[in-house]
């Protein structure tokens, strides 16, 4: 079945309810798997069924994140896909890290193979289920990375995937894609879970990828068991590999599902549903539904004009303000959305100013901060001594006299032998390496060290061999003695982490409540936490975040920024109507968050790379039907200076004003798409592939093929600066050069 659930709708709810009303009927707890996209929401439904039929048979559900449910199976079948038991999981940071080292021992250019892009790129190869050799086997895929000045980026896939296997780790991605191949390659294993699991259940299943779309069919294909719930009109990771295909094409995969809708809406006034609903409907992909709700009228949307960036900071941390005092709101209920996390600036500056306490999500995670690293290192290597990327981070810090010589020869028989820097490590002579009886002493007391926490792993629990590992280290005393706020502020933080090391001990396993809870319990726990999972003890502070961010979230005030063309929508997902229906989504995310009141508010100049530019306002604004905007008047105390300081009878009117090159305004509103595809026609007959054409943004470039027919053709084009499009040609206004 497939649950259609509108935002507000109370989906957790429907998912909660539906297991607990499952295991009433009988059915075994163990044969449930429930799959969310944070453990927090994994989190909270387990909560909230065991305080429906108690906390013994909630235990018992196999539910959490895609992610930390298969990372469970894949460490019982580790052995059939020759890795340890205990093998690490690498965040971003540790693969682009692995990434970097590759490209240097390769002698490559790392400005045209810089790893985040690198990581990206095998990422979404990844996601799609293509592996190094099925990689270097696709010569569109090859083709592609030679057009983008990268064609060595096949080597390096396939030399980053033997060195994770060779440190016995998994970055993310990993944690899908091998389970796809534990089942593929093991028939008994995908015969046991299909059986296993005999009612799958899938939370915001618009934002699955390829490679969760096919573990879903595969498990539930013996029971047809599967319940997804989703709302189409989120679908707003396309860039993470989410394929709204999945959710729109569901009846395909399941012919004889039902479709249930929840279209009402418990969060939010009339006036932010109806405004929302007006929005989407320009939207062609979608599954209709008429989102509605009870609720009381509300206040109307309210439309903010700036002159500058700076001005909209001002605004906004001014209107905060003054709500606050008006009505004594706390400040954990307004939030500021923005389209990059690049606006923030202006907003924190005037928050401050106000002497208003705010956080930003997606900032720095605590788990990302160096002496938290480093000593999670040392706790990854103690259960996993391939693990190179946290031996080199730790082998000299605190230091030991390891110097860099020492290393550097040590990395280079590690690459040219392709055996694990310990291997090297424990046997330097016989890998071919000479030191002298001093540095042999300290790689020896090192690894001495490091095989007395080993011992411990599996058998002290957690929190007792972190405090050991923290002081016999040294780490804990080095971090000490630093008095400097910074220095403090390190030692509180290597403290906050034993804390909760000792929180974590402190509870049991459902699975196994007899058992302790070891150090390699609490690697995986934590590897798999997202920035959603994070809980802030004081959290009265005003939210700020990009609208990616915000889903999922709800606030009674939203201050939604920065609309402006190219901004938001932004000028990369202007090629083409999906592309543009994907934006439109995330500013229905944006103004679905909010229960009380929302406003919107653009500049019309913003410093951006450095240089004023003119904005123009969103189409999106003009998107919202009027009846549901406040459009305050112009004041006369603050002019409009591109109007010689005149006001407009029509307020609407001038929130459409455009920038003239010379003197004097115009009211022009932005042209429709139908407007801009008549407004300068071009003969899509001339643009053929090996065409050179040029497009008003990205420069000159060459077109690969050309795809479909008039009026849906699509080009394939290469831009030196700006890498591989795709455009609609009808949109586009190529100039064939």
């Amino acid at each position: 079945m497939m649950v259609i659930a509108g935002a507000g709708s109370g989906k957790t709810r429907v998912l909660t309810y539906r297991i607990a009303h499952l295991i009433n009927q009988g059915v075994d707890p163990f044969s449930i798997l429930s799959l969310t996209f944070t453990n927090k929401a994994a989190r909270e439904m387990k909560e909230r069924i065991s305080q429906i039929i108690g906390d013994k048979e909630s235990a018992n559900i196999w539910m959490g994140t895609f992610h930390s449910v298969f990372a469970r199976i894949l460490r019982m079948e580790s052995e059939k896909i020759n890795y340890p038991r205990n093998f690490t999981i690498y965040d971003t940071q540790d693969s682009r890290s692995v990434i970097k080292d590759v490209v240097k021992s390769m002698n490559l250019d790392d400005k045209a193979y810089k790893p985040a892009s690198v990581q990206s790129r095998i990422s979404s190869a990844k996601n799609n289920l293509i592996g190094p050799d099925a990689y270097a086997r696709n010569t569109e895929v090859i083709n592609e990375d030679h057009l983008a000045g990268r064609p060595r980026l096949a080597d390096i896939y396939k030399e980053y995937t033997i060195r994770c296997q060779r440190s016995g780790a998994m970055d993310f991605d990993d944690l899908l894609f091998k389970t796809n191949v534990l089942l593929r390659d093991h028939p008994d294993v995908l015969h046991r879970y299909q059986h296993k699991f005999q009612f799958i259940l899938v939370d915001e299943y618009q934002d699955t990828n390829f490679a969760q779309y096919l573990i879903i069919k595969q498990l539930g294909a013996v029971h047809h068991n599967v319940c997804v719930v989703g709302d189409d009109a989120q679908s707003i990771y396309s860039f993470r590999g989410a394929d709204i295909g999945n959710i729109l094409n569901f009846k395909r995969d399941y012919p004889d599902f039902g479709m249930y809708k929840l279209e009402q809406n418990y969060r939010s006034t009339k006036v932010i549903v109806n405004a929302a609903n007006s929005i989407i409907d320009k939207n062609q992909n979608q599954i209709k539904k008429t989102v509605w709700t009870d609720n009381g009228e509300g206040d109307m949307i309210l439309l903010h004009r700036a002159l500058s960036d700076n001005d909209e900071g001002r605004f906004v941390a001014e209107s905060i303000f003054e709500t606050i005092n008006q009505h004594q709101v706390p400040n954990r209920e307004f939030a500021i959305l923005y389209r990059t996390n690049s606006q923030s600036r202006s907003f924190e500056e005037a928050l401050r100013k106000m002497n208003l306490p705010y956080r930003i999500y997606g900032g720095l995670s605590f788990y990302q901060r160096k002496e938290v690293k480093d000593l999670l290192a040392y706790f990854r290597l103690a259960a996993n001594h391939s693990d190179d990327e946290s031996l080199k981070r730790i082998i000299n810090y605190p230091a030991r006299a390891i110097g860099k010589t020492t290393l550097d020869k040590m990395t280079a028989a590690s690459a040219t032998q392709r055996v694990t820097f310990w291997e090297v490590l424990t046997a330097p002579h016989a890998h071919g390496l000479q030191f002298n009886g001093g540095t042999l002493s300290k790689l020896k007391a090192f690894q001495a060290m490091i095989e007395s926490f080993s011992a411990q792993v599996e058998t002290v629990n957690a929190y007792e061999l972190g405090q050991h590992i923290a002081q016999h280290t040294g780490l804990l005393k080095t971090l000490y003695v630093d008095k400097t706020p910074e220095g403090v502020a390190r030692y509180d933080n290597i403290q906050e982490l034993l804390n909760g090391l000792k929180e974590f001990a402190d509870q049991s396993d459902p699975q196994q409540p007899e058992a302790i809870r070891t150090m390699a319990d609490f690697l995986v726990d934590v590897a798999l936490l997202t920035d959603a999972d994070k809980d802030d003890d004081d959290d009265n502070k005003v939210n700020m975040m990009t609208v990616h961010g915000s889903k999922g979230l709800e606030f009674d005030y939203i201050y939604i920024v920065g609309l402006e063309e190219d901004l938001f929508p932004s000028q990369m997902a202007l090629n083409s109507r999906d592309e543009l229906e994907e934006e439109r989504r995330l500013f229905y995310v944006a103004l679905t968050r909010a229960r009380k009141r929302a406003v919107l508010s653009y500049a019309i100049t913003r410093y951006r790379w450095g240089q004023l530019i003119q904005c123009e306002p969103s189409r999106f604004i003009e998107e919202v039907d009027e009846q549901y905007l406040n459009v305050p008047a112009v004041s006369s105390a603050r002019p409009d200076p591109f109007a010689g300081g005149k006001s407009f009878d029509d307020a609407r009117n001038r929130f459409y004003r455009q920038m003239p090159g010379g003197s004097g305004g115009s009211n022009k509103k932005p042209l429709s798409e139908a407007e801009r595809s008549s407004a300068a026609p071009v003969d899509i007959s001339q643009i053929v592939a090996g065409v050179e054409v040029e497009h008003a943004r990205f420069g000159k470039g060459k077109v690969l093929k050309v795809e479909g027919e008039s009026p849906n053709a699509k080009a394939t084009v290469f831009f030196p600066k700006a890498g591989q499009k795709q455009l609609l040609l009808k949109f586009a206004k190529l100039k064939v050069l």
